[in-house]
Formats: C-alpha cells, sequence, structure tokens
C-alpha cells in the first residue's frame, strides 16, 4: 500500500536576502552606467513616442527603492525627499552629476537599509505607501522589474540617439 502521509515541511532556500540584494544591485548597476552613456542635454528632455524622458523614469525608481525597502524595515512609508533630507544630496536634480550623486547616495542606504530586514518580513502580507498591497517580496520584486522594464525605454533611447547603451547582460558591479 502506498504512503500518501505527508511529512514534517521543509522549507528550502533557493536565494538568500543578500544574494538577492547583490542581484538587484546587479541591476542598479547597470542602469547607472545607462545613465552615465546619455548625453547631459538629452537625459532630461529626449523621449520617444510621448513616453517620459529617462531622467524622469531613473527619479521614478528612486523614489521607490530606499523608501521601499525602509518602509518594509520600519513600516513607515516615506518619500525620498524626506528620508534623505540631511544627505546634502538633492532629490530634485537638474544635472547629470546630481542624479548620479542621488542614485549612488540611494545605493548605500540600500545597501545599509536590507540587512535590517527580518528574513520572515519578506512574507508580510504590507500595505505599501497607504495604497499597495502584497507581501514584502511581491512589492520589491515589482520595484525590480519596474527598473528593467523602463530601463528598456532607455536602451531605445540610446539607440535612436545613435549611441551604443551598456550591455544589457553584464550587471558587474565593479565597473
Amino acid at each position: 500500500m502506498e504512503n500518501n502521509t505527508l511529512s514534517a515541511a521543509t522549507t528550502t532556500t533557493v536565494i538568500t536576502p543578500d544574494q538577492l540584494l547583490k542581484h538587484w544591485q546587479g541591476h542598479r548597476a547597470l542602469t547607472r552606467r545607462m545613465i552615465e552613456a546619455f548625453p547631459e542635454d538629452q537625459l532630461f528632455t529626449f523621449s520617444v513616442g510621448g513616453m517620459r524622458p529617462f531622467s524622469v523614469l531613473v527619479m521614478e525608481f528612486c523614489g521607490m527603492a530606499f523608501p521601499s525597502v525602509y518602509g518594509v524595515v520600519t513600516d513607515e512609508w516615506l518619500g525620498i525627499d524626506v528620508l534623505l533630507k540631511d544627505a546634502g544630496v538633492s532629490v530634485a536634480p537638474t544635472t547629470k552629476a546630481e542624479l548620479l550623486q542621488l542614485w549612488d547616495v540611494i545605493t548605500e542606504k540600500l545597501n545599509e537599509w536590507w540587512p535590517k530586514i527580518p528574513v520572515e518580513a519578506f512574507q508580510k502580507e504590507i500595505t505599501a505607501f497607504g495604497q499597495y498591497e502584497g507581501k514584502s517580496i511581491s512589492i520589491l520584486f515589482y520595484i525590480f522589474d519596474n527598473e528593467i522594464h523602463h530601463r528598456g525605454q532607455g536602451y531605445v533611447y540610446l539607440r535612436a540617439l545613435g549611441i551604443e547603451p551598456p550591455a544589457f547582460w553584464d550587471r558587474d558591479q565593479n565597473l
């Protein structure tokens, strides 16, 4: 006779929180290289087919990344204007240098705050920013996916400008 009894549940970790952060930071490193590839005069103005300029997309990433990690840790859902008010960086950049500086400060904040996320918090049901319901991990995956999706627009913009974009598969953080 076949034994159909369930045994005690076991958990196998497919990816650790540290590995997930490294993966995300690899994507962020590639996005940073995309920002660097844009000519200063096109970063804030160029678009195709009525889509938003790349700088606007990057600011969307900035407005989601650290505030979401901070929110998962503290359950306080604040904007970057509040979270970075004492960081010595413009949260409304008007130059490529300011945008890159903001990007780098957020990268540092992610590295600082990510380890503060308790592993069980990734599966916690939350309401991010008072409106987005789901598990913390699903909110974070949305942020990753949103950046990847919109970075694709940046590739189209750079090619339309006659600029070879960074290799999309190269997420080396040490370049």
